[in-house]
């Protein structure tokens, strides 16, 4: 199976991270939450992240604009899960 399409359910520490891992790996990633301010403070997050690894030499400006081009967010479930080939779930229980 081909894994382009990932909806990760949850903006906390799990959930950006995994959004961060599977866009810099070039897949397009769908971020949920029902609280836009999370997926904000999300999105900030795994942005700072990349901009270190840029600091840091291990991925270059490239990468990083490309991958935060490929995050998406979406605070209606059924929206972000549509087109999606996998669901991770992350949200807090």
């Amino acid at each position: 199976m081909n894994l382009t399409r990932v909806a990760v359910l949850g903006a906390g520490t799990m959930g950006n991270g995994i959004a961060h891992v599977c866009a810099l790996r070039g897949r397009d990633v769908t971020l949920i939450d029902v609280d836009a301010g999370a997926l904000e403070r999300a999105l900030e997050t795994v942005r700072r992240n990349l901009a270190r690894q840029v600091a840091k030499e291990r991925i270059s400006q490239d990468e990083m604009d490309g991958a935060l081009a490929r995050i998406a967010t979406e605070t209606r479930l059924a929206d972000g899960v549509a087109e999606a080939d996998i669901v991770i779930e992350a949200a807090p229980e």
